[in-house]
């Protein structure tokens, strides 16, 4: 995998993303060279033309990204690929055809887009039906072997068999002995089986609950020496899933662990981006205000700013504000999460939720320094300490700024439950070990992606 802002991805997605790179601009000059002929040179040259196939690569891309192309655990059957597919090439058309009409000086030439766009139509269905056959060649696949026989090491076997992207494949995976010493005896075997074979394993993934008197070292070692690359389960699951699984974490992650820092000139440079981003937020919206506003008053009887005390950095609380999306009576029983379809949002406010319209005063917020534009979450003071009894490691997330969005809200959604508090947990973990000016902006890319397909709202 390939390590881009501290998030890992799959080297398969990244070759993929950059084949059809060549392959949108291939297809935009060959339809340039074929129409235009000698005089491409001039067009590509002097009238702007590489600029224009640059941005007509970075425009199909952004749409194929959007299309969740580029995530294949989001799709469940390979037809939904060459459906998704033609909608990125149905709404790249459209685009084209609204930006020409209005401004005829963006077409490189006359009918070179329209045959770019048919040789671009053929060559993305040729290529995908291409890269479905390659990586499912076993040659291009990495033979794991799972260590262990409980639920850790059945939830990695069932995370790779799902992740077909991650280019693993289970080869070992088994129950084992309940007798401490049979479950050495049988790990001993099962890896001393694979030396020697070929093909062998490449890769031993140690999934097991204890370690103390069950971990066949000697052979590890030798496995190690040949070549085998030894890998403790929670750093596999943390590239594949982006997230710090709570079961098996221990104290010792954060003492030796190389994240987990949080320097003074990183967070400097943060505010500096968290503040600049909101001012330019704040005078972006302005202009929608007064509708927004009106909408509000119109909905139902109330104040148009909702104020919530929520727990900030240090476990400090703090005042966020909000504009108000439910009825005045909505928590007259007492506080409680949101909920999907929540009975006690108004229409309007239903519809702010779902386009995070409500959370535009919490600019405000980050301006003061209450709030960062990334970090996880602000949670109510009425939940955290029920939160923190019950979740290892909830404090955690109090070590720095709560953010208007943040790793959990692009990569999980909104948690009103015990078990999704505990998972979006696992996220903000991540984003907190590995938090970099980098990671930010990335979030804040995908931020866009998650508020214009409407997710994780409640």
């Amino acid at each position: 995998m390939i390590r881009l802002f501290n998030v890992y991805y799959s080297t398969r997605t990244i070759i993929l993303l950059m084949c059809e790179a060549l392959i949108v601009s291939g297809s935009f000059l060959l339809s340039t060279v074929l129409i235009l002929g000698p005089d491409t040179y001039i067009c590509l040259n002097y009238e702007y033309g590489v600029i224009k196939i640059a941005a007509l690569t970075i425009l199909t891309l952004l749409l194929s990204y959007y299309f969740d192309l580029y995530e294949p655990q989001r799709i469940s059957e390979r037809w939904e690929i060459y459906f998704r597919l033609l909608l990125v090439l149905g709404f790249l058309s459209f685009l084209l055809s609204a930006v020409i009409y209005f401004f005829p000086q963006v077409d490189i030439a006359h009918y070179v887009l329209l045959l770019g766009l048919m040789f671009l139509t053929l060559g993305l269905v040729l290529w995908r039906g291409a890269y479905e056959w390659i990586i499912g060649r076993e040659v291009f696949r990495e033979r794991v072997y799972v260590l262990g026989g409980g639920d850790r090491a059945r939830m990695i076997a069932d995370t790779l068999r799902l992740r077909k992207d991650a280019g693993m494949e289970v080869v070992g995976f088994e129950p084992m002995p309940v007798d401490k010493g049979e479950r050495r005896e049988a790990f001993s075997m099962a890896l001393e089986s694979f030396r020697g074979r070929n093909p062998g394993i490449d890769r031993v993934v140690i999934a097991l609950e204890d370690r103390r008197g069950e971990l066949p070292l000697r052979e590890l070692l030798k496995l190690r020496f040949d070549g085998v690359v030894i890998e403790e389960a929670g750093a596999l699951l943390e590239r594949l899933t982006g997230k710090l699984y709570l079961d098996g974490l221990r104290p010792s992650n954060f003492i030796y662990s190389e994240g987990f820092r949080v320097k003074p000139s990183q967070q400097f440079a943060r505010r500096i981006v968290s503040t600049l981003t909101a001012a330019a937020g704040l005078l972006l919206f302005l202009p929608l205000l007064p509708f927004v506003v009106l909408a509000v008053r119109l909905s139902s009887s109330g104040p148009i700013f909702f104020r919530q005390v929520r727990v900030g950095m240090g476990g400090r609380n703090f005042t966020v504000y909000k504009f108000r999306t439910m009825r005045t009576d909505a928590e007259i029983a007492g506080a409680k999460w949101a909920s999907k379809d929540d009975p006690r949002a108004t229409k309007v406010g239903g519809f702010m939720r779902k386009t995070r319209l409500d959370e535009v005063p919490q600019l405000w917020n980050v301006l003061r320094g209450d709030m960062g534009f990334v970090g996880p979450r602000p949670e109510r003071p009425e939940f955290v300490p029920w939160l923190s009894e019950n979740i290892p490691y909830f404090d955690l997330r109090h070590m720095i700024r709560p953010g208007l969005t943040g790793w959990a809200q692009v990569r999980y959604g909104y948690g009103s439950t015990l078990e999704e508090a505990r998972e979006k947990l696992e996220y903000d973990l991540y984003y907190i070990k590995h938090m970099t000016l980098g990671l930010d902006l990335l979030i804040m890319f995908e931020t866009i992606k998650t508020i214009l397909r409407r997710r994780g709202a409640q």
